[in-house]
């Protein structure tokens, strides 16, 4: 239950600092979105004097806002030690003198500013209150930004979210239950101890796999909350047992974040990696190393190296790389462009991949060591799968979306898979593939998703490991209006092997 860091109630300020206790006082929040990891990132400022809260590991970003507006940084708060991301907070720090603030339940291996229920940090005319808020993890702490005395805004990281609350399972099973009555017991407290009208700004909650459920709006107050947020309008037990059902599997890559930011995470190079030939892309495929083809998956499906995988740059490229690469395996990108390259650059080193082995630029023809090195497979849509299931009812169709999204309908007769399993069951998919053959019947797999992005990475592994494949590249809702008939799992629903849930 909720377990409230016992707090010193101490007013803590840089010394020597002109707290700028007269004048007009005007507050500014920059939000620094982070889409691809469905992450916010904030610089809110008082007259000039600024402080930071839960930076990504690209820090020339708070930098640059910095940097335009004039800002001193006095601060950097973290909420809690991230499970999502490397936070670039120890190292924005560092190189500006600011004061890192963390909750002083937080293990980690460097020295803060230690932040108890019930601090208080003054930067210049901002008086930042912290108020513990356990749920996400238990030392989270909230920080309730006032001005001449008033709440102006509530910085909630991964606890009160716009119609939700960050999920509660990150820390393994034993946690969860405790957790998730803590998340209902935090959010009641905001409510009761912030101002209705400061405004809600949380860290997840954008597309962020650190939310519980998904959330509402892009904008938000405590008194907005109290009236739409379900912690405000559940017991206790209904608000567990539903923040329970509604949770589903989180990116594999999650187990390394929260170690890397507690050992402390130190600054990145985002020059680009070396420039590899036709033969070097060849040897790193042999090798079995990544080489990660991020033209749009409509591109990969015509033309790609042999052995390449297809991880489209316009979708949520960083989230499932990161999820399904076995950690450590060196990544080299291709793109049609600097730009494309320098952006997964980037967004693997906020997730800990701090270089790419090599990257290349141009097309499949020029990155080719031989011209028959460039293969392809078929893009289609559900009316097309429809058409073949008609002509072929045995015909093997894949399911790569995650329990929940496969629980509310799939296409009758597709097997299900999620695609953060597909690496680990490949083998399995192949041995499908080859009994279907020797029974006479088409070995090609289908494979489906909820957009099409997934399904493009899960076509390029399967034919990386000689499945053959078509890619059905459209939107799940567009299934049943293209015939397809959509079923719910049963206890008979088509499994592929043991471990594929019904």
């Amino acid at each position: 239950m909720l377990d409230t860091v016992a707090g010193t109630g101490r007013t803590i300020a840089p010394s020597g600092h002109n707290n700028d206790a007269d004048g007009d006082h005007k507050i500014e929040v920059v939000i620094i979105e982070t889409p691809n990891l469905g992450d916010r990132s904030y610089v809110v400022a008082v007259n000039g004097v600024a402080a930071a809260i839960d930076p990504q590991r690209d820090i020339d970003r708070v930098q640059d806002e910095l940097a335009a507006r004039g800002w001193e940084l006095t601060h950097v708060f973290e909420t809690h030690v991230h499970n999502d991301y490397v936070s670039g907070g120890l190292e924005l720090a560092n190189v500006t003198g600011a004061a890192y603030v963390m909750p002083a339940l937080a293990t980690v291996s460097y020295p803060v500013t230690t932040a108890a229920d019930g601090d208080e940090f003054v930067a210049g005319a901002a008086r930042w209150r912290a108020v513990h808020t356990p749920g996400h993890t238990p030392h989270h702490m909230s920080y309730v930004v006032s001005v001449d005395g008033v709440d102006r805004a509530v910085f909630t990281g991964g606890s009160m979210l716009f119609g939700s609350v960050g999920r509660p399972d990150l820390l393994g099973p034993d946690h969860t239950l405790g957790l998730a009555y803590d998340q209902w017991h935090s959010v009641r407290r905001l409510g009761e101890v912030v101002s209705d009208d400061a405004a809600v700004h949380p860290t997840h909650g954008f597309g962020s796999f650190c939310s519980a459920t998904e959330t509402v709006g892009t904008a938000s107050t405590v008194a907005e909350q109290r009236a739409t947020n379900p912690a405000f309008h559940l017991s206790q037990d209904e608000f567990v047992a539903e923040l329970l059902a509604g949770l589903d599997a989180f990116p594999a890559y999650y187990a390394h974040m929260g170690p890397a930011n507690a050992a402390g995470p130190g600054p990145i190079d985002l020059s680009l990696p070396t420039l590899a030939d036709p033969a070097e892309l060849r040897r790193r495929i042999d090798a079995g190393e990544w080489i990660v083809d991020l033209r749009s998956r409509r591109l990969f499906a015509a033309g790609h190296v042999r052995g390449t995988l297809s991880f489209d740059g316009e979708g949520n490229a960083i989230t499932y790389l990161g999820w399904l690469i076995p950690w450590g395996t060196p990544v080299t990108l291709l793109g049609d462009s600097v730009a494309q390259v320098e952006e997964m650059q980037r967004d693997l080193a906020r997730i800990g991949i701090d270089r790419p082995a090599a990257h290349a630029l141009g097309t499949p023809e020029d990155w080719a060591l031989e011209s028959s090195d460039v293969v392809s497979f078929r893009r289609v849509g559900f009316a097309d799968l429809v058409t073949a299931r008609a002509a072929d009812p045995e015909l093997l169709v894949l399911d790569l979306r995650r329990d929940l999204e496969w629980s509310d309908g799939h296409v009758v007769g597709a097997r299900h898979l999620p695609l953060h399993e597909l690496l680990g069951r490949t083998d399995d998919v192949l041995a499908w593939s080859r009994s279907t053959a020797e029974a006479g019947l088409d070995p090609t797999v289908w494979a489906y998703c909820g957009s099409g992005f997934r399904a493009a990475v899960a076509a390029s592994i399967l034919e990386r490991a000689g499945v053959p494949v078509v890619h059905v590249d459209q939107d799940f809702d567009q299934a049943a209006r293209s015939g397809a008939e959509i079923v719910r799992p049963t206890s008979t629903s088509p499994r592929l092997g043991p471990t594929v849930t019904a």
